[in-house]
């Protein structure tokens, strides 16, 4: 059996507690080898990176490694992975340098389906270039955003497009290539969000159309470190603020200050936990990758089955949205209660979720939810069970207004 969930368990330490996490798009549990990985880091002699000295190289091979690593998870090339501490901090270095280069009359188009990170930078390096904002809008009944809006949002003066790859409250995977082809049709350059969706499937950055793709490792099991990819020809016409005697090579100029080279261990040893995931998996890392998170969708794919049949059967339960393609997220209402306070009922039942707008900003906003609570998310990963799943729609009931 290629997914094996007793070992695929036994990997996560932080399961041992006995609380049911059910918050991967907030970050998910850290698996034990990436944990070692980043203990023995630190314990090893390092310096900054040089090649004058062994601690010196060390600390080029875990740059090295980790770029390596990000490249196999999203198919991209080493040389065009640069490095961060946050999704919403590489995003706003990339919003930063691409808007040096638009003027007034230039635009760029957003979506409200995503998540805040992948909307606010893009809209305020545009005021600062006075560039004109456009928006895609979702159906705020299926929660889809249809790809059919944007050869009518996209023209000579499109700049950027910036979408979801997965929406971080309803799972939504919109077809991204589709939208990529229209923007690209007009010469615009498309920044995908990837930060929900690489942790569930394979990842390809080309077939997604993506000039730009963000991701975040402790979204997959690894450390609080982010990427983002691209080709590195992208990279070479832009030029960030820097300091003067820091490197001026891509990708290195877009990387401040001195990374954590253990948290770059850890995120090659994440890498390598997930091309494990298959136990029959074989190839090289990147085949490995492609066999064993698609088993890993596979397998999630039927525990979001039993989550959203459940949810449909219980009284008072109202699930947003109803995309056809989604991701293992689901965000829901209960009647008669603020989602803070069925998170706090949950959550003393030992379930581990969110309640708000978990920063998908516009999309609550649209539908109005924002001012009284947002909504509580379940997002499931692929260590959680169905036996947790009917746990979580056990408790449901018993929170659901009765008659």
């Amino acid at each position: 059996m290629p997914f094996d969930i007793a070992r695929i368990r036994a990997a996560y330490p932080a399961l041992a507690e006995g609380h049911v996490h059910f918050d991967g798009a907030g970050g998910t549990q850290t698996a034990a080898p990436v944990i070692a990985a980043v203990a023995e880091t630190m314990g090893t002699a390092l310096g900054n990176r040089s090649g004058g000295n062994r601690p010196g190289r060390r600390s080029l091979e875990l740059v090295a490694a980790a770029r390596t690593a990000l490249a196999d998870l999203l198919g991209a090339d080493p040389e065009g992975v640069v490095l961060g501490p946050s999704a919403t901090a590489l995003t706003y270095t990339l919003a930063r340098a691409l808007g040096s280069t638009w003027r007034p009359g230039d635009e760029v188009v957003v979506s409200r389906l995503d998540h805040d990170a992948n909307v606010r930078p893009w809209i305020q390096a545009a005021e600062a270039a006075g560039a004109t904002v456009r928006w895609a809008e979702f159906d705020a009944h299926t929660g889809e955003l249809p790809a059919s809006q944007y050869p009518e949002l996209v023209n000579e003066r499109t700049r950027l497009v910036a979408v979801t790859a997965a929406s971080n409250a309803i799972g939504t995977m919109p077809d991204v290539a589709a939208i990529a082809k229209s923007a690209h049709a007009v010469g615009a350059l498309v920044c995908v969000d990837g930060v929900h969706s690489v942790p569930h499937g394979p990842t390809d950055r080309a077939a997604l159309g993506a000039d730009f793709l963000v991701t975040s490792a402790y979204k997959w099991s690894g450390p609080h470190l982010a990427a983002v990819a691209a080709d590195p020809a992208c990279w070479e016409h832009l030029h960030p603020a820097k300091l003067h005697p820091s490197a001026d090579s891509v990708p290195d100029r877009f990387e401040y200050g001195t990374p954590s080279f253990p948290l770059l261990a850890g995120v090659d040893v994440a890498v390598d936990h997930l091309a494990g995931l298959d136990s029959t998996a074989t190839g090289n890392r990147r085949e490995r990758l492609r066999s064993s998170l698609s088993a890993a969708r596979a397998y999630e794919e039927g525990l979001l089955d039993r989550l959203l049949d459940g949810l449909a059967n219980l009284p008072g339960v109202t699930v947003l949205g109803s995309p056809a393609r989604r991701c293992p997220t689901v965000s829901f209402r209960l009647s008669g209660q603020s989602p803070a306070e069925t998170q706090a009922a949950l959550g003393a039942a030992g379930f581990c979720l969110s309640a708000g707008d978990y920063y998908a900003y516009e999309y609550f906003q649209t539908l109005g939810l924002r001012d009284s609570g947002g909504a509580v998310r379940v997002s499931l990963y692929h260590y959680n069970t169905l036996t947790e799943v009917d746990r979580l729609l056990d408790e449901v009931a018993r929170l659901s207004p009765k008659g």
